[in-house]
């Protein structure tokens, strides 16, 4: 059996230490503001990024950020166009890994907003709800986790 390496130990546990209470925050919000959605699945993937690799750029706040919600712009388009089909779920997908390489803002969680925002017949506030503001938050607490706690500089770059 292979030795587990202190830092990587310490290291392992401020990533998800910083996943749970990020995570556990969005879902005490959904709890106290009723009517409001914080959470989504592709922010779980989202948590990876920012708590366990924050220098890589795909963490960075503009990948996230703009990656989030031109996907999910993307997802709402195609939905309102196209509907929903196979040839559509598969187009939204695509395009929306178009536009983020287009843009420089490539991030892999946001590759399942197309999905999400058809599979569940979203409408155009989810840009805002959760989106927009559910990125803003994570955010904020990645860069307070990660400069405050555990003394790091986050982000490399803003945007």
């Amino acid at each position: 059996m292979q030795r587990i390496n202190p830092q990587n130990l310490k290291m392992a546990l401020l990533a998800g230490c910083g996943a749970t209470l990020c995570i556990s925050s969005l879902a005490t919000l959904e709890q106290l503001i009723p009517q409001t959605i914080w959470l989504m699945a592709p922010f779980g993937a989202t948590m990876v990024l920012l708590f366990a690799l924050p220098e890589s750029p795909l963490a960075q706040p503009r990948n996230i950020f703009c990656g989030h919600l031109l996907t999910s712009l993307v997802g709402l388009i195609i939905l309102n166009t196209l509907g929903v089909s196979p040839l559509a779920l598969g187009l939204a997908v695509g395009l929306g890994i178009a536009v983020m390489m287009l843009t420089h803002t490539v991030h892999p969680p946001a590759g399942a907003n197309p999905l999400v925002v058809m599979l569940t017949a979203q409408h155009w506030d989810f840009l805002y709800m959760p989106v927009a503001s559910g990125v803003a938050l994570i955010l904020a607490f990645g860069w307070l986790y990660h400069n405050l706690l555990c003394r790091r500089q986050y982000p490399q770059k803003w945007f």
